[in-house]
C-alpha cells in the first residue's frame, strides 16, 4: 500500500537517557522519509553522544550504553543534516506528540533552532491505536499485520513497525465510521489523509504536549496551569510582561515558549 501524500513525511523515533522531553537527551534517532512523488522512501539513522549519563531505567530498556555513544557526534554536530532531511515534511511517529517531537524540538533549540510543526500534520500512530485498539507497539504489530516485532527498543527497528502499523490502519478502518459515547458519528476518520487523521487523532485544544496551553471556546489561547488558569495569554502578557520573561527562563517546552513568544510580539508589537 501505498500513502497518498500531498507533501513529504518523515516518521522517526528516538532513544534517549530517560523520559523527561526538558531535561534528557537523545542517544540514538532513526527515521524514514516518504517523498509525495512515490520514490523509494529514505532511511537514517545514526546515534548520538548526549552529553549526559544515561540512567540505569533507559539503558535496560534500549541496550544502548556510555561505551556505544562515547566516539559519537554530539547534537549540534547533526543538527543541520536532520533538519535538513526532515524539511517542510509532515512527522510521524509512535508516541511522538507526546515524546519525540517535543524532545527533538528542545534538542534543536538548544542549538539555536526552531523546528515549528505549526505547518506540518503530526500523525502519531499510537493516538490511532489508542482510539481503534487499545495496546501497544508490539501488539499493534501483532494485530494489524500480524508479525512478530523482532528487536524492539532499537530505533530503526521501532519506526518501521510504526509504519507497517500504520498501513495496517489504514487498510483495516478505511471504510470504518467511529460512534462516540454520546453516539456521535465520525465518517471513515482513519483514511489516506494525513491532514485528515492529524484532525482526528489530535486534541486541538491542546496547543503543546505538557499541555500548558489550550483553546477555549472562543479560540483564544488560554493558560492551563498556575495563577493565570483559564485567563488568555494575550490579556496576561498585556498586564503582566514579566511573566514572558518568567516563562522563558523556567523549564518550560521549547514548544510552549514559541508560542509564548509569537502571541508576545503581536500583543507588544
Amino acid at each position: 500500500m501505498e500513502f497518498k501524500l500531498k507533501k513529504d513525511i518523515v516518521f522517526f523515533d528516538l532513544e534517549a537517557t530517560g523520559l523527561s522531553v526538558v531535561k534528557d537527551r537523545i542517544v540514538q534517532i532513526a527515521l524514514i522519509k516518504y517523498t509525495k512523488d512515490g520514490k523509494d522512501p529514505i532511511e537514517k539513522s545514526m546515534l548520538i553522544n548526549p552529553g549526559i549519563p544515561i540512567s540505569e531505567e533507559a539503558m535496560n530498556v534500549h541496550g544502548i550504553s556510555p561505551k556505544d555513544v562515547a566516539n559519537k557526534p554530539v547534537f549540534a554536530q547533526v543538527a543541520q543534516e536532520l533538519y535538513d532531511f526532515i524539511g517542510n515534511a509532515d512527522l510521524g511517529g509512535y508516541n511522538s506528540n507526546r515524546y519525540d517531537i517535543p524532545m527533538l524540538m528542545e534538542e534543536f533549540a538548544r542549538v539555536g533552532m526552531e523546528l515549528d510543526i505549526d505547518n506540518r500534520n503530526l500523525i502519531d500512530v499510537q493516538r490511532i491505536f489508542y482510539k481503534m485498539e487499545p495496546r501497544t507497539l508490539r501488539a499493534a504489530l501483532k494485530f494489524y499485520c500480524d508479525k512478530d516485532l523482532v528487536g524492539a527498543h532499537d530505533a530503526l527497528a521501532d519506526v518501521r513497525a510504526t509504519v507497517d502499523v500504520l498501513k495496517g490502519q489504514l487498510l483495516k478502518y478505511q471504510d470504518v465510521d467511529v460512534v462516540d459515547e454520546d453516539g456521535n458519528i465520525t465518517e471513515k476518520p482513519i483514511r489516506n489523509d494525513m491532514a485528515a487523521i492529524h484532525s482526528y487523532v489530535n486534541d486541538l485544544r491542546f496547543l503543546e504536549p505538557t499541555q500548558k496551553l489550550k483553546l477555549n471556546a472562543d479560540g483564544e489561547v488560554v493558560f492551563s496551569f498556575g495563577k493565570y488558569n483559564n485567563q488568555t495569554v494575550k490579556s496576561v502578557l498585556k498586564k503582566d510582561p514579566n511573566y514572558y520573561n518568567w516563562i522563558q527562563k523556567m523549564e518550560f517546552s521549547s514548544q510552549m515558549k514559541q508560542i509564548i513568544k509569537k502571541l508576545y510580539k503581536e500583543v507588544r508589537g
